[in-house]
């Protein structure tokens, strides 16, 4: 296992949680998916056979103040991650995209089902920019194995460590359900929380 973080929202300190979750013990690289001889070397010098992409920015708001940064992480450092995987016949992908992909939606709760829609961010958009690319290499060249992965934060973020998340900064990420002096009923859709 082969770890690539430019530790801007993570710290290392999580490293033991994330080989305990994975089971074996994994090699950090401190690094950016946007450095292209990185992306170059590193298949080389490691026997990987697929990669799961979690480098995205991801806050919503700090999107809208920087978008250029978003759609350049986002979208152009992911185009560097899958032309490096194609270079060295790594075709194996799991991207790490969002349910703002779906935008606004008549109805709650959201369902796969639901055909993607006009995100309202540059964070959104960017998703929705690599999900495309994605199915469209998938379409040109059959042999690649693409998954998307869209997710919700409906609030509350787990407990610090539970999964090995442990941000470098959160600029938000609000604990909405133990807001002091707020209280405000709750529905959870779904089981498996």
């Amino acid at each position: 296992m082969v770890i690539l973080d430019n530790l801007c929202n993570s710290k290392r300190s999580v490293l033991p949680v994330i080989e305990r979750l994975g089971g074996k013990e994994a090699t950090f690289i401190e690094g950016d998916i946007r450095n292209e001889a990185l992306m170059t070397e590193i298949p080389h010098d490691h026997a990987i056979e697929a990669v799961i992409h979690f480098a995205g920015l991801k806050a919503v708001g700090e999107s809208v103040a920087k978008p250029l940064e978003y759609y350049d992480n986002n979208v152009t450092g992911t185009l560097k991650l899958v032309s490096a995987m194609r270079a060295a016949g790594v075709k194996n992908f799991i991207f790490s995209s969002s349910a703002t992909v779906y935008g606004d939606q008549p109805k709650i709760p959201y369902v796969e089902s639901f055909p993607t829609g006009t995100p309202q961010s540059p964070y959104g958009k960017s998703k929705l920019m690599v999900e495309q690319i994605l199915t469209d290499l998938q379409k040109a060249q059959p042999e690649w194995s693409i998954a998307l992965l869209r997710y919700f934060n409906p609030g509350r973020r787990p407990p610090v460590g539970r999964h090995g998340g442990r941000p470098a900064r959160d600029p938000e990420q609000p604990d909405a359900l133990h807001r002091p002096g707020r209280r405000w009923p709750s529905r959870i859709a779904g089981h498996f929380w």
